[in-house]
């Protein structure tokens, strides 16, 4: 019977798997019915008539525990905004859950953010050089203005991130998909893309001389008003992607995408028709 009580538990606490404190709650609970059951048991009650009052002695406990998790999250969201303006090089955030979190103007250098989910969290005015956020959601998230030099981004979730005039020096971009993210007004020219799909994402008035992105994924790109010269998108597909001047066509211009590398690549018909009219070299694209 002991095994049916601890089922019984198991489907009222399941929506609230993982909550620390809802665990012990749990755990208490499960020892006090069982003892319970053996006092109904010892005044001679049968094994179901047993469970049923023992049941009952409990009350709404659904209810109960429902208090206790949303008690514990909202404890959680008010641990969260204590991070603004302190001090946490080289802290351990390796797979918290921070939705919202204020870590401004703090000095995060050096700190793993591993498996995090950081959905809507703000890092504006901090350092957070060297830090990583492999397989971290970065959903919503506001990282421009910052220090990112070095920062690892291997596999994480970006939708949405705003990366603009930032510190990307040294930045690895692993096995990342970018959709609909900002990297506007920021020097890429020592930032490491790898492996990675870019959906919707908005390069304005960035400095991208000289980066590789070789065997990447451009889908729905703007390129707009940015340096250009000597990229390579050597086996990369582009489909539905801009390259825009933010002015008339300039010689400027045309020299700068005359400078890029398209071997191998593959593009839908429009953006091979516009990079034709740019004067791009084209001669070993396929048109998809």
């Amino acid at each position: 019977m002991n095994e049916k009580l601890n089922m019984y538990l198991n489907g009222v606490f399941a929506p609230y798997d993982g909550i620390k404190i809802v665990a012990e709650l749990k755990s208490d609970l499960l020892s006090d019915l069982q003892e319970r059951f053996s006092e109904l048991k010892a005044e001679g009650k049968d094994d179901e008539t047993a469970f049923k009052m023992t049941i009952d002695s409990i009350g709404d406990i659904e209810q109960t525990v429902q208090e206790v998790a949303n008690l514990s999250r909202s404890l959680e969201r008010q641990v969260v905004t204590s991070f603004r303006a302190s001090n946490l090089s080289k802290s351990d955030f390796a797979g918290v859950t921070a939705h919202k979190g204020d870590f401004k103007v703090s000095a995060l250098r050096g700190s793993d953010f591993t498996g995090a989910d950081l959905t809507g969290s703000s890092f504006a005015g901090s350092d957070v050089g060297e830090a990583k956020f492999d397989s971290a959601n970065l959903t919503d998230c506001n990282l421009s203005g910052i220090e990112l030099a070095n920062a690892s981004f291997h596999k994480s979730i970006l939708v949405r991130t705003n990366f603009s005039s930032s510190g990307l020096t040294g930045a690895k971009f692993i096995s990342a998909r970018l959709t609909d993210v900002k990297l506007c007004t920021t020097d890429l020219t020592k930032t490491i893309f790898e492996s990675c799909i870019f959906d919707g994402v908005e390069f304005k008035t960035s400095d991208l001389r000289g980066l590789c992105f070789d065997g990447q994924t451009f889908i729905g790109v703007k390129f707009e008003k940015s340096a250009l010269n000597d990229i390579s998108f050597r086996g990369a597909t582009l489909k539905n992607v801009s390259f825009l001047s933010g002015f008339s066509l300039s010689k400027k211009f045309y020299r700068a995408i005359k400078t890029i590398n398209f071997d191998g690549a593959m593009m839908d018909k429009l953006t091979f028709a516009a990079l034709k009219g740019m004067e791009a070299d084209l001669t070993k694209v396929t048109v998809l």
